[in-house]
């Protein structure tokens, strides 16, 4: 095993036989742990009975889909496990339901087992570095980054681990402007999604923050990036 990500262990919601053998086999070469589930029901089950590093999950899953299992945990068994949705759709609408749902990065199929594995270690490493004791306020918006809780005008927000991120680099940044490169960097290392999946997450935040809200925190700057102030204008 990478040292980056010792003794990682993960759970693989798969029910593509050829598929699932494929990647257990690889990462278990790499040195992971690899828990391998067939259907929604049986991964939900692995999911919440134990502790994983990571969570590799289908969307096209039967019994119960990978949506619904993913809303399932993020949202009753309150996990912030790294979880990465595999899709054999590549639209931005399936991305950003998804991201949506609670996963932190997405691999469309067909895919190399090597980016898998980068993604995965990615995750690990950003979920691992995230726990501080700090609280940023913009507004009326606190983020405490101890506890990972988010409020708005003494509301509280819920955010996917990807979300909560963002959250943090923006609120970090305010009011200066943080580019797309930036943020791209902050959360996914030097192993870049595509282009649709920080504007997909962007999206999901925004909602969150700012839709149930009479004014906007999170403000698109034109060719520069993005900012979290209670100022509409301005730059950087």
């Amino acid at each position: 095993m990478n040292e980056e990500s010792p003794a990682a262990t993960v759970l693989l919601v798969e029910d593509h036989r050829d598929i699932a053998e494929s990647v257990v086999e690889y990462l278990e070469r790499q040195g992971f742990e690899v828990d391998y589930a067939a259907d929604g029901v049986t991964g939900l089950h692995l999911a919440v009975t134990n502790r994983y590093d990571a969570i590799v999950l289908d969307i096209m899953l039967p019994g119960l889909d990978g949506i619904s299992l993913c809303r399932k945990l993020r949202d009753e068994a309150r996990s912030d496990t790294p979880l990465l949705m595999l899709t054999a759709r590549d639209t931005l609408d399936d991305k950003v339901i998804g991201l949506d749902a609670g996963a932190d990065d997405y691999l469309v199929k067909p895919f190399e087992a090597r980016e898998l594995e980068a993604r995965l270690r990615t995750l690990l490493r950003r979920h691992r570095g995230t726990v501080t004791r700090e609280t940023y306020r913009v507004g009326d918006l606190v983020l405490d980054t101890a506890s990972l809780r988010a409020t708005r005008a003494g509301q509280p927000i819920t955010l996917t681990p990807i979300g909560l991120k963002l959250l943090a680099a923006l609120m970090r940044a305010s009011p200066r402007v943080v580019t797309r490169q930036q943020l791209e960097r902050e959360i996914w290392g030097d192993v870049l999604p595509d282009s649709d999946t920080l504007r997909s997450h962007l999206y999901t935040l925004r909602k969150a923050i700012d839709k149930p809200f009479p004014r906007p925190l999170l403000h698109t700057i034109a060719g520069a990036g993005y900012r979290l102030s209670e100022d509409e204008a301005g730059g950087t």
